[in-house]
């Protein structure tokens, strides 16, 4: 970790373009990182390429995805989504593709162990991912209580992070899994707590203890935005007063 932290640079952000910016300078050699700031999968790319020390090499190009340029969809990415990588004259999507892909083109820490047992189990959780954000978002516009779904869902987590014991995260060290997970838990965490008055670490040590080592990697928090501006954009989504 210690190696990521020394490869880490704080950096000024780049203002978010929209349908008046003009594009880059497209397929020029220039690796670009195509993001929003506010996207949980788009995040997960960033977290990457921090983690990696590869800011100079990877530059953040941050798209506004309520006015989109219309040059993104005809020039760089026809799925018009984000995250999207630019790279030897090729984009590339799909935010854990992308995770696995800045982790083997790209100098820095490794974001997955040499351990064999290790590899399957990252497997086994990134393909939980989807099931696991179902399951949270939607418990999210229910009236009711926090349901059983989301809570076995949350309990999972607990128990994955029991699995190895050389360290709080879900492979014992940082990893792409903790990439993987860490912007949809940040969102979730600030909901349940606002809108359901429901705290997902409450008897869940091993979920808070990984939440406390997650908010000391400058990577990760370097991507973080405002609480409430995320919760807002959830309520806004859901249709939450």
């Amino acid at each position: 970790m210690a190696a990521a932290a020394a490869g880490f640079a704080k950096e000024v952000l780049p203002p978010s373009l929209d349908s008046t910016s003009k594009p880059p300078a497209i397929f020029d050699g220039t690796t670009r990182l195509y993001i929003s700031y506010v996207c949980p999968y788009a995040q997960r790319t960033w977290i990457a390429r921090n983690y990696k020390g590869v800011q100079e090499n990877i530059k953040l190009v941050p798209i506004d995805l309520e006015n989109k340029p219309a040059w993104y969809k005809e020039k760089v990415y026809p799925a018009n989504k984000v995250p999207s990588l630019e790279h030897n004259n090729k984009v590339k999507g799909e935010s854990l593709d992308l995770v696995k892909y800045i982790d083997k083109y790209f100098e820095g820490p490794a974001l997955l162990p040499d351990d064999p047992a290790k590899q399957q189990f990252a497997e086994e959780l990134l393909s939980y991912n989807d099931s696991f954000n179902k399951a949270m978002y939607s418990a999210m516009p229910s009236n009711a209580d926090v349901d059983d779904d989301a809570g076995a869902a949350l309990d999972k987590l607990e128990d994955a992070l029991s699995k190895f014991d050389d360290g709080p995260f879900f492979l014992g060290q940082f990893s792409l899994v903790d990439i993987a997970y860490a912007p949809f838990i940040e969102r979730f965490q600030t909901f349940f707590e606002e809108v359901k008055n429901y705290d997902i670490t409450k008897g869940r040590p091993k979920l808070t203890l990984w939440i406390e080592e997650l908010n000391k990697i400058d990577a990760y928090t370097h991507t973080r935005r405002d609480p409430q501006e995320l919760l807002m954009r959830t309520k806004k989504r859901f249709g939450i007063a």
